[in-house]
């Protein structure tokens, strides 16, 4: 079998190279090949610092019985959502309508032109939980196409449609909302605060910097009303302190982890993203707390930090540490543990856009707290 991932630059399709499936990568010549052997298509979407990535990875894919399944019944592609965000946000928008337990691994099922008709995230090798099987959803997919295929074909038609329809309304511009809008968008989003562990909603529980910085944002603008303003800003404080003293937060190297699995801000998932780190930088840098941007900092410009000056996009959650490979393992060490291990991999991607945003927060927070060297990172990746 062809190694066709071989010379690929993602460090996640590269992963994924020895795999006994027949991967393709994203484009023009794997859909041709469905419809050239009438099959569906698989396209499996994910990132190489991804958890749940590395435990399909390892119990799904690296199955040379599964393995055979997929080959024989369908074309399969795989897709770094780093490397492709447009099919990432495009496959999403399609999954929603399956599940709402979206994330990755994405794995959504299309026919040869495209079109999705099933999708679905993390599935098990044997059933568990009330979950199938991924070989109990290979088995669905394809009787389905084989005996509905017409239901199949139109379903998906359908839903192509409906998703081509929303765009084109959500492409007509809106007014700018007036003070009554903000207002209101204030209060809801203060209804989803946590009021006994902070930040918003349940498990999982992510940092949500957009929300906190949105949050200061309206807080300081001015059209708020000074009860509404006040409340907001206390808001903001309140998220930006138990995030803090969460075990979200890396107290060795500073930065923070992707989510935590629980309601607490406990167990997290150790990834720790680019994207997130940049974001949290200004909103603790907005609130003047220096400690902690300072940590945010030292990540960035240490860990992420690249050669060419410019950051990569995560650093992984997984690594081995005494011979074994976990995830978290080593960000349970302290510093002393730390030095004498392997420390997990980054994926070395730099993506203009997440770049943008922590060049923009090195830079205002240097500003702020009179950190030369940080202004001198966000040049040098410049």
């Amino acid at each position: 079998m062809p190694n066709r991932l071989a010379d690929a630059v993602s460090p996640y399709l590269l992963s994924h190279a020895d795999n006994p499936v027949d991967w393709r990568p994203w484009g023009p010549e794997a859909f041709a090949e469905a419809a050239r052997r009438d099959v569906p298509v698989l396209v499996s979407v994910g990132y190489s610092t991804c958890h749940w990535c590395h435990v399909m990875a390892r119990e799904t894919f690296q199955d040379p019985a599964l393995a055979s399944r997929l080959n024989d019944g369908f074309v399969a592609i795989k897709v770094d959502r780093e490397e492709h965000p447009e099919v990432d946000s495009a496959l999403i928008t399609a999954a929603g309508a399956f599940t709402d337990q979206l994330g990755w691994p994405l794995n959504v099922f299309t026919t040869p032109e495209g079109r999705t008709f099933h999708a679905g995230t993390y599935s098990p090798p044997e059933p568990r939980a009330g979950h199938p099987s991924f070989r109990q959803v290979l088995d669905a997919v394809a009787d389905a196409w084989t005996t509905r295929r017409d239901q199949v074909e139109q379903g998906a038609g359908q839903l192509s449609a409906a998703i081509r329809e929303a765009s084109e309304r959500g492409s007509v511009a809106s007014p700018l909302p007036d003070a009554a809008a903000l207002d209101r968008v204030a209060a809801e989003l203060a209804a989803f605060e946590d009021p006994e562990h902070g930040g918003f909603g349940s498990a999982p529980k992510f940092p949500v910097a957009p929300v906190v910085l949105l949050l200061d944002t309206l807080a300081a603008s001015g059209a708020l009303a000074p009860e509404r303003a006040e409340a907001t800003r206390a808001l903001v404080r309140r998220t930006l302190d138990a995030m803090a003293g969460s075990d979200l937060r890396d107290p060795v190297e500073g930065g923070f982890f992707r989510y935590s699995t629980r309601r607490d801000w406990s167990e997290p998932h150790y990834e720790r993203m680019l994207y997130d780190n940049a974001l949290l930088l200004d909103a603790y840098a907005r609130a003047g707390d220096e400690e902690v941007a300072a940590g945010i900092a030292a990540f960035l410009a240490g860990t992420l930090r690249r050669e060419s000056g410019g950051f990569a996009s995560a650093q992984d959650s997984e690594s081995t540490v005494g011979g074994r490979r976990v995830e978290g393992g080593y960000y349970a060490l302290d510093a002393t543990g730390r030095a004498a291990e392997e420390p997990p991999a980054v994926d070395g991607k730099v993506l203009t856009g997440w770049n943008g945003l922590a060049i923009g927060a090195l830079a205002r927070a240097g500003r702020a707290f009179g950190r030369g060297a940080w202004i001198e990172a966000a040049r040098a990746a410049a």
